[in-house]
Order: structure tokens, then C-alpha cells, then sequence
């Protein structure tokens, strides 16, 4: 494994230049059972060393808690990072476990400025809404948004699980920089529509969950079995039972490839996800969530990697064999409302 830094690419027409791969943050205190923090620490200093820029957290992670656990390090490293943070899944206080989808403004104007706080900076590069709540304007939640930038609390604006004609009207009221949506091998639904509006747009694609949550790595085969019980994953249908079963026996031409390359599988579905910006014709910068810093390399590592056509097509049949949907409720997805 050698120090050369990863490649850049820039977040929208307008956006930052960063690493073309981020570093989801989720699990480093939030969702993916237990974590030790200086491994995560250790993992975040990784990852800036292989020229990782991109930073991904939410507020409603661990209610506010990941945001909080990476203010130190975005503090030391403030020039050299784009923090990118979300709001709308409001968490009630007597219920801490459910969450609720706000896009109102005065909601919106209230989470940033908790954001801010708990990340101890002055403006944040990158501020997505989580999730839509269609019950508000879109237009009028995004008009929000434009205000914080022009206030100077938000660089650039970026919108999460929306569809192409959300993303449009958003993007008529204020340049979205990037648009967030689950896009692997199994998870694909976006290419139907979210892409080319993207690719029209001049807008940036960030795939969470790359690697399929760590199912196409192979870490764990039945989120029930393998997973501790505080785990999301236990709470996806495609991870469990039947399902996960069926889902296994899709990554045999994974596996195959990944010999083929001495590589690992994570590093070709990763270099798959890496690949949709040559092959879309639109910048993709995902960000594969580790706790480790030699997951960090085995992931970077995958940037250098270049799928053939023959093994690009025997790849393709996968997703659309996957069993299962990849939320219980797609309705907050931009596949679930996209017409």
C-alpha cells in the first residue's frame, strides 16, 4: 500500500474539489453496533493521509453524538477537510428511537444552528436535507437552505434520497452540489432517473452504503445470525432469512473478479461505484463508512483500480436478482415516490 493521494473531483459546477472517494461517519458511534473510538480516530487520520476530504455525518446519528465525536478532528484539520452534515429526521424526546421527517424552516433553521454548535465550526461546506418530507414545498425548504448560504452558516447545498423532479425544482431555487442515495451492485434504482437528471444538472452523485452495507464484502450473511443486537442492518429486509440467503448467492462473480485482481471484493464493488463517473459521465464521489484505518486503505485502494467491459458485464445482472428491498419503508427512498 503506497501513500499516493487519491485523485480529486468537484462537488457540482460550483462546489469544493475533493477526494473521489468520502468517508461515511455513521458507524463510527452510531447504528452499527459497538465501536472503539481511538480505532475510529485512528481511521479518520488514515484517511486524510491518502488525501480523503469528504466527510460524511448527519444530526440524527447517535442524536447528535457523531457529529460531536468528530468536531476535534474537523477542528485540527479545518482547512484540509469539507464536512458535509444533514438535518430533517427529528428525533422526539419521548421517543428516542423513532424519527420524523421535518423540512419546515423553522425546523431547518433550528438544526443547523445545533449542528454548528456540536461541530464547534462556523459554517458547514456541505449541508444536505436527509430526507423529503412532501407534506412541505420543496422549494420552500431549499429557500431555506439558500438563506444559510447567503447568511454564511452553509457553503453548498445538497439533497438526500430525492427524486429527478425534486431534484430540478430544488435546483431552480438554489445549485445543488451533490445528491446522496444509496448506489451499489445491489442498490441501482437511481439510474433510472436521479442520474441523468444529475448528469443534466451538473449535479454530483455521492453513493452511501457502496458496499452494500457490508453484505458485498462478505462481512456478516444473516444481519439476524452475524449482527449484534442494536445493529440497523438486522432491520433490512434484504439481510436476513430467505433473502439474505438468496442475496449470497450473488457474489460469486464478485468473488471471482476480486481473485482475478488479488484484490479483495469490497475493492471491486467499490471500484464498480467508482466507475459509474466514467461510465455516467457525472462526478461520483462515494463514501464507504469504516471504523478502521486498514479498511480505509483497502478501500482507497480501490480508486486504482480499472473493471474491464467483460467483467463490467458479468457484474451487471446482480442488482436486479437482489431479494428484498433495502428499507422496510421505501416511501422515504427517491425510488419509493419516483412516479
Amino acid at each position: 500500500m503506497t501513500d499516493t493521494r487519491i485523485p480529486t473531483a468537484r462537488l457540482g459546477a460550483q462546489g469544493p474539489e475533493v477526494g473521489v472517494q468520502g468517508l461515511g461517519c455513521m458507524g463510527m458511534s452510531f447504528a452499527y453496533g459497538p465501536t472503539d473510538a481511538d480505532q475510529a480516530r485512528a481511521a479518520l487520520d488514515r484517511a486524510l493521509e491518502l488525501g480523503v476530504t469528504l466527510y460524511d455525518t448527519a444530526d440524527a446519528y447517535g442524536a447528535g453524538e457523531n457529529e460531536r465525536f468528530l468536531a476535534p478532528f474537523f477542528r485540527a484539520h479545518r482547512d484540509q477537510v469539507v464536512i458535509a452534515t444533514k438535518f430533517a429526521l427529528s428525533i422526539p424526546e419521548d421517543d428516542p428511537t423513532k424519527r420524523i421527517i421535518r423540512n419546515d424552516p423553522p425546523y431547518i433553521r433550528a438544526a443547523v444552528e445545533a449542528s454548528l454548535q456540536r461541530l464547534g465550526v462556523d459554517v458547514i461546506d456541505l449541508y444536505y436535507m436527509h430526507r423529503r418530507d412532501v407534506n412541505v414545498p420543496i422549494e420552500e425548504s431549499v429557500g431555506t437552505m439558500a438563506e444559510l448560504v447567503r447568511e454564511g452558516k452553509v457553503k453548498h447545498l445538497g439533497l438526500s434520497e430525492v427524486t429527478a423532479e425534486e431534484l430540478r425544482a430544488a435546483h431552480a431555487v438554489h445549485p445543488i452540489a451533490a445528491v446522496q442515495s444509496e448506489w451499489s451492485l445491489f442498490s441501482r434504482d437511481i439510474e433510472a432517473h436521479v442520474v441523468p437528471a444529475a448528469r443534466e444538472l451538473g449535479v454530483a452523485l455521492v453513493p452511501y452504503s457502496p458496499l452494500g452495507r457490508g453484505f458485498l464484502t462478505g462481512a456478516f450473511a444473516d444481519a439476524a445470525k452475524d449482527l449484534t443486537a442494536d445493529d440497523f442492518r438486522r432491520q433490512q429486509p434484504r439481510f436476513t432469512g430467505d433473502n439474505a440467503a438468496a442475496n449470497a448467492a450473488l457474489l460469486e462473480p464478485l468473488r471471482a473478479i476480486a481473485a482475478a485482481h488479488d484484490a479483495t471484493p469490497a475493492q471491486i464493488a467499490l471500484a464498480w461505484v467508482q466507475q459509474r463517473a466514467a461510465v455516467d459521465s457525472l462526478p461520483v464521489i462515494p463514501i464507504p463508512g469504516t471504523r478502521k484505518a486498514s479498511r480505509v486503505e483497502e478501500n482507497v485502494a480501490a480508486t486504482r483500480i480499472t473493471l474491464t467491459e467483460d467483467e463490467l458485464d458479468r457484474l451487471e445482472p446482480i442488482a436486479g436478482k437482489v431479494a428484498g428491498d433495502r428499507y422496510a419503508d421505501m416511501t422515504f427512498t427517491s425510488a419509493g415516490r419516483e412516479a
